[in-house]
């Protein structure tokens, strides 16, 4: 959401000149104005404070140009006080002037007191109180998202109240002519597509050999590739006059605002046409919608006949009525007028007009669907070439997008950027706010019980199952329907389940499922996450991957109620579910040897699990997994803190786990130490872990259990083969790291002593006589 604040200053001044009541009609006078322009764009004011004015762009309806709308309404506001002011020298002899901010974030909505709360409502604020007189000031997320539309200069970094860091700001200088929300940069060849391109060479072909009009509409989700492809058929033409209408997402009197731009460019007068004097901003004559459609359908083919004529339209979902009854009519009675209506839309254009271009055999519709899996990557090497980006990286990409050509482009050129900028982000794809912008627009425009279908599947992840979003929207009575909607609208497609007698589906891109999760709250979130593991054990018991699984929402669930906190009962009871289920799936994963699963699951366990004995256990495995990875130095600093919380709980169980994987460091990473001496040690933990009735404890240590450290010191004497070297044994060395425990270490020296001990006793035991 943006968020534009605004503050007049000199009103204090002008106080100490003119009378309260008057001073009172002037700032009503502003303030009307200012609501009317911030409603004018799509906004809404949140509240009037002293001389301010704070607007929300966001709340109740999300726009993908939401950003673009708030700054144009900062603009408008200053132009507009110059009117206000010309009244206020003539009458008063005083003007006022605006500071503003700018800024765009995350925030809480929907509270009972204000319509949004939150960071990027405090930022703004922020920004406004550091504007001088006349200055509006961007945040850096707004810039991102303006950027090709505005033209702004950097400001010295500013010193927020509440901030830690400086803060980048940039002063808008100016704002462009209205365009597309996203400028495409078109940086790499077209990949695909050359299927609809021939249909459209085709249509176009017949529309010259024919001298007939045909509407050809192109249809896709945003950043498919609709003005792309559009834009590569058009470079080709020859000898045809090609002129553009956009339709616009907002604004007044707009109906007619393509059509204008095309009357325009082809040079309409009128004098030609009196019903188009109407909407070419001459003097209005009666005219009628029908009038008006008749004479641009007439000015089409007088242009047509001296060369054939192609008439773009571009973002014709947004298209009034009253328009797409024009286009409709042209195509329908034109006549012996080689004339190509290629209007460009997305798939919403049918949600208004389910009959678009139905009936007609002179019209045709093509829907572009995301590009196939190495068409993707064919695009990736396009954009940046294979050797300077990381497979994971490519891999990340490749999920993410979904098949979506901006998509791809936003993250490689933000990637590239990062890279060239030698920025911490390089090594990580972040997904840009503008693509945000357009999912969340596309979304809020979803029926409000199909967005909550939406948002509860999106709880289970990019593959969700009906039994699950049935549990966790049980207010909802058409969820088939709903979610049969929702493929039809290409958000998500049928999947093959993995629960038993259900249905599964996929989101189309995992960039849907993320814009749709993010619009839940932090508290909806936990109680989603608790209730999905909940309906998971009771209808996948045995799924393979059940206790990763359910983990993983426990986990979700407990860490949303601590970042809220603070934790009741209840709340606090979710950690150890989740860490006794994280720490059976580690095990797992140890086991079979999936060392970098084992260790990220242990640590998870570990620190969800309070201190105590399962804790203890939990840290002591992880100390295992990250020593058969060879992270010695991190095993000595688990094995510290452990060791000193057994012995302070007495706890010799895990004393004695912990001294097995002490040893097994030892013996792979110190070359004094002997095999034979710690077999002995091995063998003494052995019988102390059965006495404590752990009889198994010593086996899923590695290599340090009695059994195996006793038969890598018979290999060690067959290979010595009885030389006079095996009266002075030095052991069989495992080195996998040249790491080192660090001297004086927790229990280092004890076991140091030990093993010495033993070595000597079992270096004359294994001397020849």
């Amino acid at each position: 959401m943006t968020v534009l604040f605004c503050d007049v200053t000199g009103s204090t001044a002008l106080g100490e000149r003119i009378d309260p009541e008057s001073l009172r009609r002037v700032m009503a006078r502003y303030f009307e104005t200012a609501k009317a322009v911030v409603e004018r764009h799509g906004g809404t004011v949140e509240k009037f404070v002293g001389d301010a004015v704070m607007a929300v762009f966001g709340i109740p309806v999300v726009h993908e140009d939401d950003a673009r709308r708030a700054v144009r309404a900062a603009q408008d506001l200053r132009e507009v006080l110059t009117v206000l002011n010309t009244e206020l020298a003539d009458s008063y002899g005083t003007r006022l002037e605006l500071r503003t901010g700018v800024n765009t974030g995350e925030v809480v909505t929907g509270t009972e007191e204000r319509l949004a709360t939150g960071d990027a409502v405090n930022v703004a604020a922020r920004l406004e109180q550091a504007a001088q007189p006349g200055e509006v000031l961007l945040g850096e997320e707004t810039l991102g998202l303006v950027r090709d539309a505005v033209e702004v200069e950097a400001v010295p970094p500013l010193e927020l109240k509440g901030k830690a860091e400086p803060f980048r700001a940039f002063r808008l200088l100016a704002v462009g002519p209205r365009g597309p929300t996203i400028t495409r940069r078109h940086r790499a060849e077209m990949v695909g597509r050359e299927r609809q391109r021939k249909l459209l060479e085709d249509a176009f072909a017949n529309v010259v050999g024919e001298r007939a009009c045909h509407l050809f509409t192109v249809l896709g989700t945003a950043g498919v590739g609709k003005s792309r492809l559009v834009a590569e058929f058009l470079g080709d033409v020859d000898g045809a006059n090609v002129v553009r209408g956009r339709c616009l997402s907002y604004g007044e009197g707009i109906s007619y605002w393509p059509v204008t731009e095309v009357a325009k460019q082809l040079g309409a007068e009128p004098s030609e046409a009196p019903a188009l004097a109407a909407i070419l901003g001459e003097e209005p004559t009666a005219s009628s919608p029908d009038e008006i459609a008749w004479a641009f359908r007439k000015l089409l083919e007088e242009r047509a006949a001296q060369r054939p004529l192609i008439v773009v339209f571009d973002d014709a979902h947004w298209g009034e009525i009253v328009f797409l009854d024009l286009v409709e009519h042209v195509a329908d009675l034109s006549r012996d007028a080689p004339i190509l209506l290629l209007c460009i839309a997305r798939p919403e254009l049918l949600d208004r007009r389910p009959a678009w271009g139905g009936g007609m055999l002179n019209a045709t519709n093509v829907l572009l669907e995301p590009l196939a899996p190495d068409e993707t990557e064919e695009l990736i090497d396009r954009l940046l070439p294979y050797e300077r980006i990381e497979a994971r990286l490519r891999e990340r990409i490749l999920e993410a997008a979904g098949g979506n050509p901006l998509f791809v482009e936003e993250m490689v050129a933000m990637l590239a950027e990062a890279e060239a900028g030698d920025d911490d982000r390089a090594g990580d794809v972040a997904v840009p706010s503008t693509i945000q912008a357009l999912l969340a627009a596309r979304l809020d425009q979803l029926d409000a019980a199909e967005r909550s279908v939406l948002e509860r599947g999106s709880v289970e992840g990019q593959v969700f199952h009906r039994g699950a979003v049935v549990a966790l929207a049980p207010e909802e009575q058409q969820v088939d329907g709903r979610l049969m909607t929702l493929v039809r609208k290409d958000l998500v497609r049928p999947e093959r389940a993995t629960v038993v007698d259900d249905e599964a589906f996929r989101f189309r891109h995992l960039l849907i499922r993320d814009a749709a999760y993010d619009a839940l709250s932090k508290a909806t979130r936990a109680e989603l996450h608790e209730r999905f593991a909940v309906w998971l054990e009771e209808h996948a018991p045995d799924l393979v991957e059940l206790d990763e699984v359910v983990g993983y929402h426990l986990e979700q669930a407990y860490n949303y109620r601590a970042e809220l906190g603070p934790l009741d009962n209840a709340a606090l009871a979710l950690g150890p579910r989740a860490g006794e289920r994280l720490l059976t799936a580690g095990r797992r994963a140890q086991r079979r040897g999936d060392l970098p699963a084992a260790h990220g699951l242990l640590a998870r366990s570990s620190a969800l699990l309070p201190p105590g004995a399962d804790q203890r256990a939990a840290l002591v495995d992880l100390a295992m997994v990250l020593g058969q990875a060879g992270d010695f130095a991190r095993v000595d600093s688990v094995l510290g803190d452990v060791m000193a919380a057994a012995e302070d709980a007495k706890d010799e169980r895990v004393r004695w786990r912990a001294e097995l994987v002490k040893l097994e460091v030892l013996v792979q990473t110190d070359p004094t130490v002997t095999m034979a001496a710690a077999a002995v040690l091995a063998e003494e933990a052995a019988a102390a872990l059965e006495q404590l009735g752990d009889a198994k404890g010593s086996l899923p240590l590695g290599g340090c259990s009695a059994t195996s450290v006793r038969g890598w010191e018979r290999r060690r004497r067959r290979t010595c083969s009885g030389s006079a070297r095996s009266s002075t044994p030095k052991g069989v060395v495992i080195r996998s790291s040249p790491t080192r425990f660090v001297s004086g270490s927790p229990g280092r020296s004890g076991l140091d002593r030990r093993l010495r001990s033993r070595g000597s006793a079992a270096a004359t035991r294994s001397s020849p006589r």
